[in-house]
């Protein structure tokens, strides 16, 4: 079902000052930038690894891994049927990327994102 670490997922507050400050910090545009979620690259796009900076996120004290699935739909109603608890259901950012995140028995937020701009 995963297809690899896809991207780290930062809930912001302030998307344009965050913007500022991924920009200047890791030395590039973003290569997704939308009111709904911003995505910057790291490695060749192909690679498929990616800082993202989501806005009206819920605040956590650190970002969450998103592991890449070829299905969100179904990549979640796998996990929720393990006995996971959904945290947040599947929806659309912006550019066909999707995303959902449950908990697992700790509360650890597990993310997945389907994301065909990057090759599995």
């Amino acid at each position: 079902m995963l297809l690899g670490l896809r991207s780290v997922i930062y809930p912001v507050t302030d998307l344009a000052a965050s913007v500022a400050w991924y920009r200047a910090a890791l030395g590039i545009d973003p290569y997704f930038d939308s009111p709904e979620y911003v995505g910057f690259s790291i490695g060749a796009p192909e690679n498929g690894f990616e800082v993202g900076l989501f806005p009206r996120g819920e605040l956590a004290d650190r970002g969450i891994a998103y592991w890449g699935v070829a299905d969100a739909t179904s990549a979640l109603a796998a996990l929720l049927a393990t006995g996971a608890r959904l945290h947040q259901d599947v929806h659309d950012v912006g550019g066909d990327i999707k995303m959902a995140s449950v908990l697992d028995p700790d509360g650890t937020v597990f993310g997945i994102i389907e994301h065909p701009h990057f090759a599995c």
